[in-house]
C-alpha cells in the first residue's frame, strides 16, 4: 500500500481554517498580488487568484474587480479585461506546468454551484491525462501533487509582468 501524505490538510480538516469571510476577490484592493490571499494578479478591471480548495494543482479564479455578481453586469472593457486574463493565465498555465487540457468555465448563481455567488468568477483548472484516477471516485478525495505556496511561488512572476497587467481598451 503506498501513503499519500497532505498533512497541511489538517488546518482544513480540523476547522481551524475555512472559507473566508468577506469575499475572496476584494480582498486586499490594494495591492497587485497577494500571497496571503492567494492574488497573483490583481488589475483595474481584473483580479486572478489560486483556489484555495482546488480541483487540480495550478486551479485558478479569474474575477471582475468590480463586485458584481452576474454577467449581464459587466461592461465591455471589463469583457475584455476578463478574456484577457483568462487567456493569458492559460499560456501561463501551460508554460510552468504543461497541463493536456483545460476546464473553463463559470458557475452563474449559487443554484448552478457557484460557490461564492455574489462574485462572478470564471474557473481556470489545468488537466492531464489520467490526473483524476480512483481515488476521486472511491475516496471523494482529489490529489494535488504540489503544495499550493510552492505553485504561487511558480506563477507569481509571470502574474506580476508588465504583459500580463497590460489590459488596455480596444476599440470595439
Amino acid at each position: 500500500m503506498k501513503t499519500l501524505w497532505a498533512p497541511w490538510r489538517m488546518d482544513y480538516v480540523e476547522g481551524r481554517v475555512g472559507r473566508s469571510t468577506g469575499c475572496i476577490f476584494c480582498a486586499a484592493p490594494d495591492r497587485p498580488h497577494s500571497r496571503e490571499h492567494l492574488i497573483l494578479s490583481r488589475t483595474p478591471l481584473a483580479v486572478v487568484l489560486l483556489n484555495r480548495f482546488p480541483y487540480a494543482n495550478g486551479h485558478l479564479l479569474v474575477a471582475p474587480a468590480r463586485h458584481v455578481a452576474d454577467l449581464t453586469e459587466l461592461n465591455g472593457e471589463e469583457n475584455r479585461a476578463l478574456m484577457q486574463s483568462v487567456q493569458k493565465s492559460v499560456t501561463i498555465l501551460r508554460s510552468h506546468l504543461a497541463p493536456h487540457g483545460f476546464n473553463i468555465g463559470l458557475n452563474l448563481g449559487k443554484v448552478a454551484g457557484a460557490g461564492i455567488s455574489a462574485h462572478l468568477h470564471w474557473h481556470v483548472v489545468p488537466r492531464w491525462e489520467g490526473d483524476h484516477n480512483f481515488i476521486t471516485v472511491v475516496g471523494e478525495v482529489r490529489t494535488v501533487p504540489e503544495h499550493i505556496d510552492n505553485t504561487f511561488d511558480r506563477l507569481l512572476a509571470d502574474f506580476q509582468s508588465p504583459a500580463f497587467a497590460c489590459q488596455e481598451p480596444t476599440a470595439p
